[in-house]
C-alpha cells in the first residue's frame, strides 16, 4: 500500500509511502481517496494529519514518467480522481493538515492546498507549481486552490514562472499556516490537533463547512448559510455544555452533539 490509514487518540493519519519520492498516478490516488474515506466514516477521528514516510519528500507530485506513456484521455481520467478526492477533503467537516517537512512540488502541494492546513519544518525542503515548465498546468486543483489562498497576482507569479520556495517564503506568502523547527513539526502539529480533538467538533465541523461553502457563494447566500449553522449549534449539547461551563467557570466537557 502506498498510502495507510491508522489512528491514535481521536486523531487520523495518512501516510504517503511510495518511494523513492512519494510521486503518483491513477492507483495512488485511488489508495488515498479510501483512506480519506476511512478518516470521513471513522467516528472516533476528529482530526486528521495528512504526512509523508519519505525523508525528503512530502509528494514531488504525479509521476511525469508516466505521463508519456499514458493517452490524453488516461492523463485527465487521473486529474479528475485527484479532483475528487481532494474535493471529498474540502467536503469533510473534520479538520485536515498537511505536515510537510519534504518537498511538496506540483501536485504533491496541490495534495497539500487540499488540505484546510498547511504545517511545515524551517528545513532546506522546496514547495511550489512548476507544472508550466512541462507545458501543463497545475490540473489538480492548484489554479484555482493557490489562487484563493494567497491571492491571484502571487499565485500567477509563482505558477507562470515555474518557481519553488522555501518554507520561511511559503510561510510569508500564506501556503504555509505555520512553521516549526525541524525536530520540533511532529509534536507540534499533534498537540494542535489535540486540542481540536478536545474542543467542540460539531462547531469545528460547522465552521469549516461555512468557510469552504461560503466561499463558493455570493456574501449574502454565504451569509444565509452562516446563519443555518449557528441556528443548528445553538441548539446542539455541545453549546449549552460550552455557555454553561463559561457561567459557571469551568472547563467545557463537549461530546460532539
Amino acid at each position: 500500500m502506498a498510502v495507510e490509514f491508522t489512528k491514535d487518540g481521536g486523531i487520523g493519519f495518512i501516510t504517503l509511502d511510495r518511494p523513492p519520492v512519494n510521486s503518483y498516478e491513477i492507483t495512488f490516488m485511488g489508495e488515498l481517496g479510501k483512506t480519506v474515506d476511512a478518516a470521513a466514516s471513522d467516528d472516533d477521528v476528529r482530526a486528521v494529519v495528512l504526512r509523508s514516510a519519505r525523508e525528503k519528500f512530502f509528494s514531488a507530485g504525479a509521476d511525469v514518467k508516466a505521463f508519456s506513456t499514458k493517452s490524453p484521455e488516461e492523463n485527465t481520467k487521473m486529474a479528475r480522481a485527484a479532483h475528487a478526492v481532494l474535493g471529498t477533503i474540502s467536503a469533510v467537516p473534520k479538520v485536515f493538515i498537511a505536515q510537510i517537512d519534504g518537498h511538496a512540488l506540483g501536485g504533491g502541494l496541490e495534495i497539500a492546498l487540499g488540505c484546510d492546513l498547511r504545517f511545515g519544518s524551517d528545513g532546506s525542503y522546496q514547495v511550489g507549481l512548476p507544472e508550466s515548465q512541462l507545458g501543463l498546468l497545475p490540473g489538480n486543483g492548484g489554479t484555482q486552490r493557490l489562487s484563493r489562498l494567497i491571492g491571484a497576482n502571487r499565485a500567477l507569479d509563482l505558477m507562470v514562472s515555474g518557481r519553488s520556495v522555501g518554507p520561511q517564503e511559503a510561510l510569508k506568502l500564506g501556503i504555509l499556516d505555520r512553521v516549526f523547527p525541524v525536530d520540533q513539526l511532529e509534536d507540534k502539529t499533534r498537540e494542535y490537533c489535540e486540542q481540536l480533538v478536545a474542543g467542540a467538533i460539531k462547531a469545528i465541523g460547522n465552521i469549516k463547512r461555512a468557510v469552504n461553502d461560503g466561499l463558493t457563494r455570493p456574501l449574502e447566500a454565504g451569509l444565509a448559510l452562516e446563519l443555518d449553522l449557528i441556528d443548528e449549534l445553538f441548539r446542539s449539547s455541545d453549546a449549552q455544555e460550552g455557555v454553561a461551563a463559561f457561567t459557571e467557570k469551568r472547563k467545557p466537557e463537549f461530546t460532539g452533539s
